[in-house]
């Protein structure tokens, strides 16, 4: 379980890395958002990766997180996950007011060589 998790995140966050290294817009935003699945994904995997174990206290069961999964990053990850959304929205606004204003979807703000 660890190895494919640890693998995702990787692929996750070797594509955010590449696609926001390219020239364009839309790309970028993509690249942001795959970037942010990566780091959501290491944040949950830092509250223990276990099956079949509640992410809660149970009665007969000594408090430690020995026992229990550590809620604290499923609540950090909801809330990465909610604001994440929030940005990609922002920034598809502002991607369509650039190519209005500038009349492509360039980084730089300069189209095509030609």
């Amino acid at each position: 379980m660890e190895i494919v998790m640890a693998g995702a995140i990787g692929v996750l966050t070797a594509c955010g890395v590449w696609l926001l290294l390219r020239p364009r817009t839309y790309q970028v935003i993509i690249g942001l958002c795959l970037l942010g699945y990566g780091v959501n994904l290491f944040i949950f995997s830092m509250g223990r990766l276990a099956v079949d174990r509640e992410p809660v206290l149970q009665a007969g069961i000594p408090t430690t997180l020995q026992f229990n999964s550590d809620p604290m990053p499923q609540a950090l990850v909801l809330t990465a996950i909610v604001i994440g959304f929030a940005m990609t929205a922002l920034f598809l606004v502002v991607l369509l007011a650039q190519r209005g204003f500038f009349g492509n979807d360039h980084v730089d703000g300069q189209g095509d060589a030609e």
